[in-house]
C-alpha cells in the first residue's frame, strides 16, 4: 500500500468526489489510494467511507491551513465546489483561490478541478437577452467557477479543467422531478424546446475524473467536457414514461416562467438552461460522449441511469 500515490478528493461525502473515491476503492489493482476530505470526520457518509478503506482528513475550503495540512504529501487532488450549499459566487471564488494555493504550496502533480463555463464570455453583462443576477454575473453558480479557472494556472498547478453536465439525480434531489400538472398529468419541466440538454450520472463523474488521473501526464493542461447522453426534453419524458411505466409528458416553458419559479436559485437556472438553449451547439460540442465514454467504460445512458434509480425517483 506504501507506495501507491495519494489522490486528495474535496466533497468526498458528495455527489462528484464521493463517486470518485468509489471509483478508486472499487478497483483492486488501483494505483493510488484516496484522502477523503470533508468538514465532518464524524459524519455517517465519512465513516462508511472510511469502512471502505479511504482515509478520511479533515479540512474546510474556507480555511485554507486546513487545506495545506490535507494535501499534504498528495499526488492529486479533485477539486470541487458546492455553490448551492451558500448561494454565494465570492464565497466560491475564495474557496477556488484557496484550494489552488494549496495544491500550489503542496507541490501536487496534477490537479483536476470541476468546473464550469463563465457565460459572461459568450453573454455580456451589458446584453439583455438575459437578467444580470448578483449585479455582475449572468449564471453564477457556472461563472463563479469559470472565473476561478485563473488561480490554478496563476499558482502553476499542473491542472486538468473538467466541464460537467446536467446532473441526472436532479431528477432525484433537486426536485426536478415527475410532478402534476394542473391537468393532474405527470410532467418533467425544463425552458428547453427542442433543444439537447447534456446530462450524466453524478457518480460517472467521478469515475471520468478516475480515467484521468489513469492517464498520467495526458489531460494536464487540457480541458475536457464530459456527458452520458446528449437527450432532449421530450426524449428524457419518454425514457421516464416507459421505465416507470407511468405517462409523462415534457413541459417546456419560457425562460423568464421558469426563471419566475421561486424557489431557491430558480433565476440562476433558468439562466443556465438558456445560456445551454442558445449556444447547443458550442455546450454539446464541447461535452464529447465518445472521450467520456473512453475515460469510464461504465458511462451510463440516460436510460441506463433510469433504469438504476427508478425506485429512488419521486413521482408526485
Amino acid at each position: 500500500m506504501s507506495d501507491k500515490k495519494i489522490i486528495a478528493v474535496l466533497g468526498a461525502t458528495g455527489a462528484q468526489g464521493g463517486g470518485l473515491v468509489r471509483a478508486i476503492l472499487n478497483d483492486p489493482n488501483s494505483i493510488f489510494k484516496v484522502r477523503a476530505i470533508t468538514r465532518n470526520i464524524n459524519s455517517e457518509k465519512a465513516i462508511n467511507l472510511a469502512k471502505l478503506g479511504a482515509e478520511v482528513v479533515t479540512a474546510d475550503m474556507d480555511d485554507l491551513e486546513s487545506l495545506k495540512n490535507a494535501f499534504s504529501g498528495v499526488y492529486g487532488v479533485f477539486c470541487v465546489t458546492n455553490f448551492w450549499e451558500h448561494f454565494s459566487p465570492e464565497k466560491e471564488i475564495a474557496q477556488v483561490n484557496n484550494i489552488a494555493r494549496a495544491a500550489k504550496d503542496a507541490g501536487v502533480k496534477h490537479a483536476i478541478w470541476s468546473t464550469l463555463e463563465d457565460t459572461r464570455k459568450w453573454v455580456p453583462l451589458n446584453d439583455n437577452r438575459m437578467p444580470t443576477l448578483k449585479e455582475k454575473y449572468k449564471v453564477p453558480h457556472f461563472d463563479a467557477k469559470g472565473e476561478s479557472n485563473h488561480f490554478f494556472t496563476d499558482y502553476g498547478v499542473p491542472t486538468t479543467f473538467l466541464l460537467t453536465s446536467f446532473y441526472w439525480d436532479n431528477l432525484i434531489y433537486f426536485g426536478m422531478g415527475p410532478k402534476k400538472g394542473p391537468d393532474g398529468k405527470l410532467g418533467i419541466t425544463f425552458p428547453m424546446e427542442d433543444k439537447k440538454l447534456p446530462g450524466i450520472a453524478a457518480e460517472d463523474i467521478g469515475k471520468c475524473a478516475y480515467g484521468i488521473f489513469k492517464k498520467g501526464n495526458e489531460y494536464i493542461g487540457k480541458t475536457v467536457g464530459i456527458a452520458g447522453e446528449h437527450p432532449t426534453g421530450s426524449q428524457m419524458a419518454s425514457v421516464l414514461s416507459k421505465v416507470l411505466g407511468k405517462e409523462i409528458k415534457y413541459n417546456s416553458v419560457p425562460f423568464d416562467v421558469y426563471r419566475g419559479f421561486g424557489f431557491p436559485g430558480a433565476d440562476d437556472l433558468g439562466n443556465m438552461f438558456q445560456f445551454k438553449y442558445d449556444f447547443e451547439e458550442y455546450f454539446c460540442g464541447i461535452r464529447k460522449l465518445a472521450e467520456a465514454k473512453s475515460l469510464n467504460p461504465a458511462l451510463l445512458t440516460f436510460e441506463a441511469w433510469v433504469e438504476k434509480n427508478k425506485d429512488k425517483i419521486p413521482v408526485e
